[in-house]
């Protein structure tokens, strides 16, 4: 049984007065390895799907496979056979921007009465399927390539078991609702579930052309096929109770136009990136493509869940830092997550969701569990980091884009969310945010390494809370100061100078308390009893990307963090080996993972050491060289990187990840110094590196001030050449040397 991020994970109760974790209540079970099945995922809004390489969903113990909408399962099983035989696969692939996945099958040898009645490779099946509001269309074209006519049957089964998603992931429920019978017509079957919260969720199947014969689980189609001649058959899988408005044929193509137009238009906004490395571009592409296929709109704007298949959904950590890696890119992505968190913020004391007023959410479900508290994640504010990444990230954002407007709209959000940090948050007065959940059933660790041992001390023993983390002090430093900032820019003096001094004063302190001589390092935690947690982790990374270190100090954290120890090859591990807890198959101590190592090197490249975030930035490129689809996954194993061999997958690691996925754009970004200047309406890159696996990037539609420009970056000898290629109004390029 693995453990997994708390984004996802509830704990059972600890005993009366202590703080210790028990069993885990809510996991994923490691019964099969994601990395193995390597699945193909589809997502929409608030839907998403995943299949295996034929396009079939086999539900089954572990299995994550069928199509989700808004956390419950609304298709469990999808199997397609020819003449009662499963076809053989010749290949899967999505587009290029995850937009449609297009399996390649054949028939396998098929026998009728002991003797060979069609021999392999006759029969071609192309199945093109794609997600789009709330439903899943699909369309079949079968070839016959024999040189004789033949009559085929092709059969398509079907299940919905409506699971909760946590169901799915493995929590066992002592009742279930009841699901109804089958209502069929004549080309069209409605599956429905009426579960304990009283809601009623449905799924409709439904078929063009007519099939041969429709029941409650099948459907299957008797076709006669010429020699050369093809035959279309179309799937329309809908997750809500709507007639359909037109058949699955047209609907088919009116959906798929549809969602083309949707992602070209949302990756217009983007920058394009296209280097002399082809590896690399791929991964770019694929990088971006999961960004939006991952970003939903909102009320509020656009919006990036956090990952296929167990986080699709709202999380406030995820976003923020998503949204922070990919600020150079596209900025409308962080304004949105902005404005949605703040209209979520929590308003009250609620024990039970661990909301503060101020406190900027974690996670949002919307099954049947949640909507019964039989999971505490309806709307949960679980996370000490949140809140401080909120006023960071809107730092940020203004620093990036000059949006006044949408900072004057923010700001009492902002305001609410400095409150919790001086008084909520610090929960003992001392100047440090610490987290303690408020109920037995909330989360024991909030931070984002949140496994139930995550933190711990020297001889492995866990730390009692309430918890002070480094990297959260860090989070709050800069999340006084962009408070300063926002402050003086909206006319606000006053506000400015004491956020300015609360940061001030929160660097000595932290220095005092968190940086360890003997350790080389910066300590994971502060415990309830102000007791250092002396273990070498990569947390402290994050405390040179937010700039709470001292200047004195970044140079032995540096040596630290890139030891053989830390650095395996491929990134630096989340927890050094040596240390008590330390294997590196574990979530969260002494595993790798991409954002952590992109937010590290960014931190190491502030500082100076450009040569270590180079090293990180080729590790992780290298590791994306050996994985399907060059999708980095959430994480991989932390074991030291062997010559001609690849990382070690995690074998239930999400893919994609929000903010694995944009972890090589941040890179890219920091290496090369790109920041704007939207007063001055100027790109800069400042003291640009070119990592060894790139001689050239060429950077298209960067936008600033409302005006763009197309810039090249080229390697000459040891320095690196800045050429603007294009411009749109009166924009200028600075490069600082």
């Amino acid at each position: 049984m693995q453990p997994i991020s708390a984004e996802a994970v509830s704990h059972a109760p600890a005993p009366a007065g202590a703080d210790a974790p028990h069993l885990v209540q809510f996991f994923i079970p490691a019964t099969a390895s994601l990395q193995e099945r390597r699945p193909r995922t589809l997502k929409h809004g608030d839907t998403f799907a995943v299949f295996d390489h034929n396009g079939d969903a086999l539900s089954g113990p572990g299995s994550p496979e069928g199509i989700f909408y808004r956390d419950t399962r609304h298709m469990s099983h999808l199997y397609l056979t020819i003449e009662g035989q499963r076809p053989m696969l010749l290949s899967s692939t999505l587009r290029d921007d995850n937009a449609t996945l297009t399996c390649d099958l054949t028939n396998p040898d098929l026998y009728e009465g002991g003797r060979l009645a069609l021999g392999h490779d006759l029969i071609h099946v192309r199945r093109s399927r794609f997600l789009w509001n709330a439903a899943c269309f699909e369309r079949l074209v079968v070839r016959n390539y024999d040189e004789h006519p033949r009559r085929l049957s092709i059969e398509i089964a079907f299940e919905a078991d409506f699971a909760d998603l946590f169901e799915v992931r493995g929590t066992r429920r002592a009742r279930r609702g009841e699901n109804e019978p089958p209502e069929l017509a004549a080309d069209r079957v409605m599956l429905s579930y009426v579960g304990l919260d009283g809601n009623r969720r449905v799924t409709s199947l439904t078929f063009d052309p007519m099939p041969t014969k429709l029941t409650g689980n099948r459907a299957v189609f008797c076709v006669d096929l010429r020699p050369g001649e093809a035959r279309s058959f179309f799937v329309e899988i809908n997750c809500r109770a709507e007639e359909a408005q037109s058949s699955p044929r047209r609907a088919f193509f009116v959906a798929l136009r549809g969602a083309r137009r949707a992602r070209r238009a949302s990756a217009a906004r983007a920058a394009a990136v296209t280097t002399s490395n082809q590896v690399f571009n791929e991964a770019v592409r694929r990088s971006i493509s999961d960004l939006y296929m991952l970003v939903t709109d909102t009320p509020e704007g656009a919006y990036p869940y956090a990952g296929i298949p167990w986080f699709s959904t709202v999380f406030g950590r995820d976003a923020l830092i998503t949204a922070l890696q990919t600020l150079w890119l596209d900025p409308a992505i962080a304004r949105g997550v902005l404005r949605h968190l703040a209209a979520n913020q929590a308003k009250a004391l609620d024990p039970v969701a661990d909301a503060e007023p101020g406190k900027i959410l974690h996670e949002v479900r919307y099954g049947e569990m949640a909507e019964l508290g039989e999971v505490p994640f309806r709307r949960y504010y679980g996370s000490v980091d949140s809140t401080p990444l909120f006023v960071m990230l809107a730092g940020d954002y203004l620093r990036r884009t000059g949006d006044l407007a949408t900072m004057r709209q923010l700001w009492p959000s902002i305001v609410a969310a400095l409150a919790w940090l001086a008084e909520h948050g610090d929960r003992d007065g001392d100047g440090f945010v610490e987290y303690g959940r408020q109920t037995a059933e909330g989360l024991i660790n909030q931070g984002w390494k949140d496994s139930h041992d995550s933190v711990f001390h020297r001889d492995g023993t866990l730390a009692r809370g309430p918890i002070a983390l480094a990297e959260v002090q860090a989070y709050a430093y800069a999340a006084w100061r962009a408070a300063g900032e926002i402050a003086d820019r909206l006319g606000h003096a006053g506000e400015a100078a004491r956020y300015r001094e609360r940061a001030k004063t929160l660097q000595s302190a932290f220095d005092k308390a968190f940086f360890d001589e003997a350790l080389g390092t910066y300590v994971l935690a502060l415990d309830g009893d102000k007791r250092p947690c002396r273990i070498r982790t990569s947390n402290a990374g994050h405390a040179l990307l937010t700039g709470i270190a001292y200047p004195e100090r970044a140079s032995a954290v540096a040596r630290t963090l890139m030891a053989g120890s830390s650095f395996c090859g491929w990134g630096v591990r989340t927890v050094a080996s040596g240390e008590a807890r330390y294997n590196p198959m574990s979530y969260h101590n002494g595993s790798v993972w991409p954002h952590d190592n992109a937010l590290i090197a960014a931190g190491l490249i502030r500082y100076g050491f450009r040569q270590d975030a180079a090293r990180i930035f080729e590790g992780l490129h290298a590791a994306s060289t050996y994985i399907d689809l060059r999708r980095l996954p959430e994480l991989f194993c932390g074991f030291r990187r062997q010559r001609a061999q690849g990382p070690t997958f995690y074998p239930v690691a999400c893919a994609p990840q929000a903010w694995a996925a944009t972890a090589p754009l941040f890179m890219l970004q920091s290496s090369i110094g790109l920041a704007f200047d939207p007063k001055q309406a100027q790109i800069v890159f400042e003291k640009p590196v070119l990592p060894s696996f790139l001689d050239d990037v060429v950077l298209d539609n960067l936008t600033v001030a409302g005006h763009t420009a197309s810039v090249a970056l080229r390697r000459s000898g040891s320095q690196v050449v800045v050429e603007v290629l294009q411009r749109s109004g009166p924009v200028g390029v600075l490069v600082i040397n």
